[in-house]
């Protein structure tokens, strides 16, 4: 196995672990919601577990997780959700975190 494949399933195995946590990164255009916050809005049903909308987002985007960030976008929460599909392609899928509705799909190239 090459080691950016073992540095890929390394990080799949650390995303894996902390499903229900985002991976925190700084986003431009929104607040990015810390692991404190995101237990206390869903332990208050504000916004719905993480492999919830996962499955959700699969029916539309198959393929691996490749990393989360739980946002608020204008008053919204949103998981961003970096998904690698089959063919390889990397897919920026936004989801509404209360309804787990897909807000937007986006090809990264």
């Amino acid at each position: 196995m090459s080691a950016n494949m073992k540095r890929y399933m390394n990080r799949r195995r650390c995303l894996a672990a902390g499903a229900l946590l985002p991976v925190l990164t700084l986003g431009a255009l929104a607040d990015d919601v810390g692991p404190e916050v995101a237990k206390r809005l869903l332990s208050e049903g504000r916004i719905r577990p993480l492999e919830e909308i996962l499955d959700a987002v699969r029916v539309k985007v198959p393929g691996q997780m490749l990393e989360v960030e739980l946002e608020l976008e204008h008053g919204v929460y949103v998981y961003e959700i970096k998904m690698l599909g089959p063919n390889g392609r990397v897919v920026e899928v936004d989801a509404d975190a209360k309804s787990g509705k897909i807000l937007e799909i986006e090809d990264d190239h």
